[in-house]
């Protein structure tokens, strides 16, 4: 009884390593430029082909981190094949990162709608219920996140995002920051998560240099 435990506490620290490359940071903080480019582009693209822009964006970064991940860290880390239950906790992140993607848009449309068309009686409904409520959905995403890849990291970011939200609003109502100090907010927690992901990286490479390396 005790080897089953056993091997599924093994096979989950093995996962908690290949998480550690830092890659899945590094795509995700791509997704979060997203909430800091997008409204800066929104007045000359509009504000759903400010959004939709980002989907070749995002694809040509996974295929670059499929790359590195094949090419880079595979030949230093091998190659793992995970059970069935972990590889359906990974399916199920790329279902959450799409639907929180996805329901974001929603939301920034659904807001335009309602309120784009009256900036007045708009931006006080803005400030005041939305960045929370934008901020909350954020964060359980990213919970959502940290629990299916066993990666706790990703929790302190959701709480920077939702805490990203109200600052940008307070940012723009005391200082004047454009877009509702989104641009500055968001880019901030992009630019970090970006930044742990290649500090991450690069230690793997420093760490486990490849064999043929040692050898000549």
């Amino acid at each position: 009884m005790n080897q089953p435990l056993s091997l599924k506490s093994a096979e989950r620290k093995v996962f908690q390593t290949s998480m550690s490359d830092g890659l899945w940071d590094v795509f995700i903080g791509c997704f979060v430029l997203m909430f800091a480019i997008a409204p800066l582009l929104s007045e000359s693209l509009g504000d759903f082909w400010s959004s939709f822009i980002f989907l070749p964006f995002w694809g040509l970064v996974y295929l670059a981190i499929w790359l590195m991940r094949k090419y880079v860290v595979a030949p230093r880390m091998g190659t793992v094949r995970f059970s069935e239950a972990r590889r359906l906790k990974i399916r199920r992140f790329s279902i959450v990162l799409v639907v929180v993607n996805t329901l974001a848009l929603v939301l920034g449309l659904l807001v335009l709608f309602l309120y784009g068309r009256d900036p007045a009686s708009g931006s006080a409904r803005l400030s005041g219920i939305y960045p929370y409520a934008f901020g909350a959905f954020l964060l359980v995403g990213f919970s959502i996140a940290a629990y299916l890849l066993d990666c706790p990291r990703f929790f302190v970011y959701g709480l920077m995002l939702f805490i990203a939200a109200p600052v940008g609003e307070w940012l723009s109502n005391n200082y004047g920051a454009s877009h509702h100090g989104y641009p500055i907010v968001f880019g901030f927690v992009a630019g970090v998560m970006i930044l742990t992901g290649v500090v991450l990286f690069i230690w793997l490479l420093i760490k486990n240099p490849l064999v043929d390396d040692q050898v000549g």
